[in-house]
């Protein structure tokens, strides 16, 4: 584990390292499908970006992942396995000082429409809606066939809403 650079009775977040990339893809995998994302018709390789794992003790409890290219600074995934127990929060901070570092004027990210629980859980933090895309998933579907139709509660997975923070 590289240094820490946040950290509370229960969490440490920590960037993550070369050590821990098998780690990062193989929970990638388990959460996400694969480490192959898409957002706005754009493949991302998470296990191969930058980003924080949260840490209970020697366990990892979390994992966020970003993006930054020119001003702008984008969450690529974001995972917690303990809700509500500020961990997703932390890590949100953690990526935000990095933007802010960096000198990026926007950290974003895109979620789909079936995620109600995300889109509350990020404005909570202070994201703002800033589009929606209509029918984006079918085009990211092309470049990820593995994403699903519906959502695990019955939702048509057809929308990319995009929220902001301005920084």
């Amino acid at each position: 584990m590289s240094s820490s650079i946040h950290s509370s009775a229960f969490t440490t977040i920590n960037p993550i390292s070369e050590s821990d990339r098998q780690w990062v893809s193989t929970f990638l995998d388990d959460h996400w499908g694969s480490a192959k994302v898409v957002s706005r018709g754009r493949v991302h390789f998470a296990d191969q970006l930058p980003g924080f794992i949260a840490w209970q003790g020697n366990d990892p409890r979390g994992l966020i992942t970003y993006f930054i290219e020119g001003f702008q600074c984008e969450i690529i995934t974001i995972n917690s396995i303990d809700e509500g127990k500020g961990i997703g929060t932390a890590l949100i901070q953690a990526v935000r000082e990095i933007a802010e570092v960096r000198g990026c004027k926007r950290l974003w990210l895109i979620t789909t429409n079936d995620n109600l629980s995300g889109l509350a859980f990020y404005q909570k933090r202070g994201f703002r809606l800033a589009a929606l895309h209509k029918n984006a998933v079918s085009a990211s579907r092309k470049l990820k066939p593995e994403l699903p139709l519906f959502s695990q509660s019955g939702i048509a997975i057809r929308d990319e809403i995009e929220l902001e923070i301005c920084l």
